[in-house]
């Protein structure tokens, strides 16, 4: 080895740089750092050696590492999202100073897909939004983020408070989702809807009708029956003036008169074998509910004013399964004269004395809520979970959630411009996702932008494609 190699080596060897080893490769001198690793298979210690550059006379000549620099990134899915998301932005700033960008850039990845929690921080960098709102997203930071919010339940409320406020009508039901984890505390064995004994995670939703949104999710452990975990979160949220409308599950005498002695107004269907419906009442009123002939009658009971539908087209439809189940032998004549009277009729009980129309036409509004529950575990696929701590279980939920709201703004706004019946929400994103943005050096601009997103676009009347940026 040349003088000058080892007078190189020593001086830097004195600055406490170690591992330093250089290596002769015909008449050049290159410089590598040597360090030894456990070999686990052959159970012994190995060199290892990284190149670090070509030293000369001159000094060291660095290696060019190639960095892989992204240039193209995906826009259109992304843009759309965050225009949604910014009408909860601050409630989020509010409720979760700390988190809220990681809790923006997380959500809008899962609506886009319902990636696990390892390829999110993968998506994240594809989209431009990653090019100037920076956030962490490996999958130790999201972990971390999910038990941070999932443990802080006051904050989760403070923000869905800002969205309860000025409700007039609230829709509630409970719904679950399974979880085989072992350390999953909030798992619990329980009945579901089906009647099955499987451990779950039960979650309870309030929806907005008037707006056509979900307001609040909270999940509970899966032994909690609908009952208790309606009373229990009717005193953590601030209600006034409010109707609640319920799903027949929750139906009981004992919900009734407490609701009735906090002054919630509510609307209870009840099931056809409670004892307090009178089906001799007069029938007397009538009218049309989407091109079915609706009769009723009400009348006051010591639990509320019981109201009494029956559809006209219903009763007749079970009315003609039943004798054909009758001449199939499953049932008996006994049988019809039984249950005969209950043939299409829907009751309902509550503390509102209004037309029996008005009450009817909010009880449907549960159909909301319903498809808000489908889109919650099959198009967002949030039906289940891989998580394996509770706190972070509960953030997980809350996620979730700021992905329903998400969905259905758009949703609503599809209907608004009548497009439901051409394209999917899941649809809309798909389509906005090939719109891409090119982030140079010296130009940023919007890749060229397909006709049809375009027509989407200017259909739901949005700005996200600035005629400046346009390629």
């Amino acid at each position: 080895m040349e003088e000058w190699v080892v007078r190189w080596l020593e001086a830097e060897r004195a600055k406490g740089k170690k591992g330093l080893e250089v290596k002769r490769i015909g008449n050049s001198y290159y410089l590598y750092k040597s360090t030894t690793v456990w070999d686990k298979k052959e159970k012994k210690r190995k060199k290892k050696s990284q190149y670090i550059g070509k030293l000369t006379p001159e000094g060291l000549i660095e290696s060019e590492r190639r960095i892989a620099i992204r240039s193209i990134y995906e826009y259109g899915n992304a843009a759309l999202l965050k225009y949604y998301i910014s009408e909860i932005e601050d409630s989020l700033k509010n409720a979760f100073p700390n988190y809220y960008k990681e809790i923006i850039a997380i959500s809008i990845v899962k609506t886009i897909s319902p990636l696990p929690i390892k390829l999110i921080g993968s998506m994240w960098k594809k989209l431009y939004l990653s090019h100037y709102m920076k956030v962490s997203l490996s999958p130790n930071t999201i972990s971390k983020i999910l038990k941070e919010i999932g443990a802080d339940w006051l904050s989760q409320k403070l923000f869905f408070d800002s969205l309860l406020t000025n409700e007039k009508v609230l829709l509630f039901d409970l719904s679950s989702i399974y979880s085989r984890s072992v350390n999953i505390r909030i798992a619990e064995r329980g009945y579901n809807k089906n009647h099955f004994y499987l451990k779950q995670i039960n979650f309870l939703l309030f929806f907005s009708p008037e707006h056509n949104i979900p307001v609040m999710l909270k999940p509970v452990p899966g032994s909690i029956k609908d009952i208790n975990a309606f009373k229990t979160i009717l005193k953590e949220i601030t209600i006034k003036d409010v109707i609640i409308i319920m799903d027949r599950g929750l139906a009981s005498y004992k919900l009734a008169k407490m609701l009735h002695a906090e002054n919630i107004l509510y609307i209870m269907p009840l099931r056809r074998n409670f004892k307090i419906i009178d089906y001799e009442i007069n029938l007397s009123e009538f009218f049309i509910y989407r091109d079915r002939s609706i009769k009723w009658g009400k009348k006051k009971t010591r639990w509320g004013i019981l109201y009494l539908f029956e559809d006209v087209k219903l009763r007749a439809e079970e009315e003609i399964t039943f004798i054909e189940q009758i001449c199939m032998k499953n049932r008996n004549k006994e049988d019809y004269e039984r249950v005969y009277k209950k043939f299409g009729k829907i009751a309902i009980l509550s503390n509102l004395d209004e037309d029996g129309e008005n009450v009817y036409k909010m009880y449907k509004l549960r159909e909301g809520i319903e498809c808000a529950f489908d889109a919650f575990k099959n198009t967002l696929e949030c039906d289940k979970t891989y998580l394996h701590d509770d706190d972070a279980v509960r953030g997980f939920f809350f996620i979730a959630f700021i992905c329903l709201y998400l969905y259905y703004r758009i949703l609503r706004d599809l209907k608004e411009a009548g497009m439901l019946n051409k394209i999917s929400v899941r649809e809309l994103l798909l389509e906005f996702s090939k719109v891409y943005m090119i982030a140079g050096k010296n130009k940023t601009y919007i890749w060229d932008i397909p006709e049809k997103v375009l027509k989407l676009h200017d259909a739901l009347k949005l700005d996200l494609f600035p005629k400046n940026l346009r390629s």
